[in-house]
């Protein structure tokens, strides 16, 4: 096992699958302590027995990033037993079924619950968490965005995903890209560096597996995001290949 973030301690938000597991299983492989956050405390421990048969350091967090009290106590339990997070990752995210009608048919309560989750839930994580990233010498957050939430794709006509126009997730990834930069800019004068990244088009459950990447490729960008050195980049937006346009 490389050791390169041994004494790191991460926390990823919806890790018990997909993407999320992912980036738990390659971080956790380079040494971090890994906590897995996970709505269903059940699933959420199944996915570290398998984190901790690969012999890493998994921990069970029940996190559910709409519900307040349940990121508190993820915090409160970070800081008893660390004092510290060097690392957030916040994948949790949802589309919702509705959200595939045209924009002008789209309902106000798909938008409400999409980004009670996407967005208020990134904020109100990272917000909570915030105080122990201080206490890293080198905090890292990675928020999970997406192209489609690119205003820059969104425009294009000819960009690969053109046909698809969710308005409550594309606009909640936008939003999401905007959290970013306005903390990167308040954080600019500490070791934090905050980015976003696009896992690109993935297998995984949120889009019945259509995606043609894998798991493993999805993470990579946010697993490069998550272990930045010193002189990184903080306030930016990018996949697996560079920078993705505003």
């Amino acid at each position: 096992m490389s050791e390169d973030l041994k004494g790191k301690v991460a926390l990823i938000t919806g890790a018990n699958k997909g993407i999320g597991y992912e980036i738990a299983r390659q971080l956790g492989s380079r040494g971090a302590t890994i906590f897995v956050g996970s709505r269903d405390i059940g699933r959420g421990e199944e996915a570290a027995n398998k984190l901790r048969f690969s012999e890493i350091d998994a921990r069970t967090i029940q996190l559910d990033v709409s519900d307040q009290k349940t990121i508190d106590f993820a915090a409160k339990q970070i800081e008893s037993e660390f004092g510290k997070l060097d690392i957030l990752v916040n994948n949790a995210g949802i589309i919702s079924d509705n959200d595939r009608l045209p924009p002008s048919q789209v309902d106000i309560e798909t938008l409400r619950h999409t980004y009670e989750t996407n967005v208020f839930g990134v904020f109100a994580v990272t917000k909570a968490l915030l105080p122990l990233l201080k206490k890293s010498k080198a905090g890292r957050i990675v928020n999970l965005s997406s192209g489609l939430g690119s205003m820059t794709h969104n425009s294009d006509p000819n960009y690969e995903f053109a046909d698809f126009k969710l308005l409550a997730y594309n606009s909640s990834k936008t939003a999401v890209n905007a959290i970013t930069v306005l903390l990167a800019a308040e954080l600019k004068d500490t070791p934090i560096k905050i980015n976003a990244a696009d896992p690109g088009f993935t297998a995984t459950d949120i889009n019945q597996y259509q995606g043609y990447r894998t798991v493993e490729q999805g993470a990579i960008p946010v697993v490069r995001l998550a272990t930045l050195p010193d002189n990184g980049s903080s306030g930016g937006f990018f996949d697996e290949n560079g920078v993705v346009p505003w």
